[in-house]
């Protein structure tokens, strides 16, 4: 499975870390073939809301070979929804590859049509932002519909990097991932929902 992580100046790398590391364990693992995580973006350096800047290995590439493409969110989403460069980009992927945001990355797939007549989700402060570009926003810590997954603000990161790892596997191999991870609040077996609660307690892992 190829993961395109798309990138861009002034995003929350919280973000992106938090999912990026969850389902890098099913390459450590070698749980899926062939699973490659691809850093891209529209330069070869971006820098993020905290001044932290990070090299970019794939500048610019066609989306439409990657099967999972990943937006994070973060202040500068408000400005780059309008961005039409930006948005084209996003708009090479495939219809049938699975779509994932974190946060206010939801602004940014919802621009790029990719959420029309879907359930979403993003940050609490950006619910009227993306209500247009969406069939309707959710209260929840992660919600999918079909191939597309959407997250709440910043650490709901790392719930939804368990949620679609479950997704591609199984409930057992997810909390084998969250004990790797040392993260007691995800619940195994959440992929079976269309949604997490916003709320989440320990799981006893």
């Amino acid at each position: 499975m190829k993961m395109a992580f798309c990138l861009f100046n002034g995003m929350t790398t919280l973000d992106f870390d938090g999912f990026h590391h969850a389902v890098s364990w099913l390459r450590i693992l070698n749980r899926l073939d062939g699973v490659s995580l691809d850093l891209c973006a529209l330069a070869e350096e971006v820098t993020d809301d905290r001044g932290m800047t990070i090299r970019i290995p794939h500048v610019r590439p066609d989306l439409s070979a990657y099967d999972l493409l990943f937006v994070p969110g973060g202040l500068a989403t408000r400005q780059l929804r309008h961005d039409e460069a930006f948005l084209s980009w996003l708009r090479t992927a495939r219809e049938d590859s699975i779509k994932v945001s974190v946060c206010t990355g939801a602004l940014l797939l919802g621009a790029a049509g990719w959420l029309t007549g879907k359930r979403a989700t993003t940050n609490r402060t950006a619910y009227d932002l993306l209500a247009p570009s969406c069939a309707e926003v959710v209260q929840a810590r992660a919600v999918r519909d079909g191939r597309i997954f959407t997250g709440a603000g910043v650490s709901a990161s790392l719930d939804l990097g368990l949620y679609v790892v479950e997704s591609l596997t199984d409930a057992l191999f997810a909390q084998e991932v969250q004990e790797w991870m040392e993260y007691p609040y995800y619940r195994p077996g959440s992929a079976a929902n269309d949604l997490l609660p916003e709320a989440n307690g320990p799981s006893g892992t």
